[in-house]
């Protein structure tokens, strides 16, 4: 495959799709844990809220979602700015306003993973822990998150591989990812179908990696889990 000399532009763009990605997910997977955390809360507001942000933001589609926090954002800085004073244009940055979407997004889904991870550990564990004479944060720091974590592994492993996916609408705000490197070399080179396969190929690299890597996590979580046959 004659990439035309494109091939360390295309490697650049893949490092800024992984920093997007890695950095989407920190915030996802924080965002999905406090809102697991207020949909099993007995505090009601705490409910509404995260059942309004999951509903809401599952309903969207991902591409409306980009467009709507990077324009949509920008007129409302400028406009909050300017009654306070602030004359001067700012610039969202891509980067930023990328994480920031698609965090936010997958934050809506690991919501509901998370929470019906914490409702996989049985509540004997807790009271057990409990009894045992820990304080509530110990239980949770030593029983409860580790079991959690561990139901919450393969919803967290198809959640990443369809995020890592997702990051390709980045290159609407004129962020220069992977997919915006290799639309511009397709059309520096009028060879579209050389170009997109290269991306199609990196994208499967970096998913493929990917469930390796959970594999290869879930099976050292599971040390010492029996499993009870059907």
């Amino acid at each position: 495959m004659n990439l035309h000399g494109y091939l360390p532009s295309l490697l650049e763009g893949s490092l800024l799709t992984l920093a997007v990605a890695l950095s989407s997910m920190a915030l996802a997977m924080l965002l999905g844990l406090i809102g697991a955390l207020a949909k099993l809360s007995r505090w009601r507001p705490a409910q509404w809220l995260a059942t309004v942000y999951t509903t809401l933001i599952r309903g969207v589609p991902d591409l409306l979602l980009m467009l709507l926090i990077f324009f949509g954002g920008q007129v409302l800085v400028n406009t909050l700015a300017l009654s306070l004073g602030h004359e001067d244009y700012i610039d969202i940055n891509p980067f930023v306003a990328g994480v920031l979407t698609i965090g936010f997004i997958f934050g809506a889904y690991l919501t509901e993973a998370f929470r019906g991870a914490f409702l996989a550990v049985p509540p004997g564990q807790r009271e057990a822990g409990l009894a045992y004479g820990m304080s509530p944060r110990q239980v949770a720091w030593r029983i409860t998150f580790p079991q959690m974590f561990r139901h919450a592994l393969p919803g967290l492993s198809n959640n990443w591989l369809v995020l890592i996916k997702s990051t390709a609408i980045v290159s609407v705000i004129g962020l220069h990812d992977l997919m915006t490197r290799g639309m511009q070399a397709a059309g520096s080179t009028r060879e579209p179908f050389v170009f997109y396969s290269a991306v199609a190929l990196i994208y499967l690299a970096f998913t493929t990696l990917s469930e390796l890597l959970f594999s290869h996590l879930n099976k050292r979580l599971s040390i010492g889990v029996r499993r009870q046959s059907l």
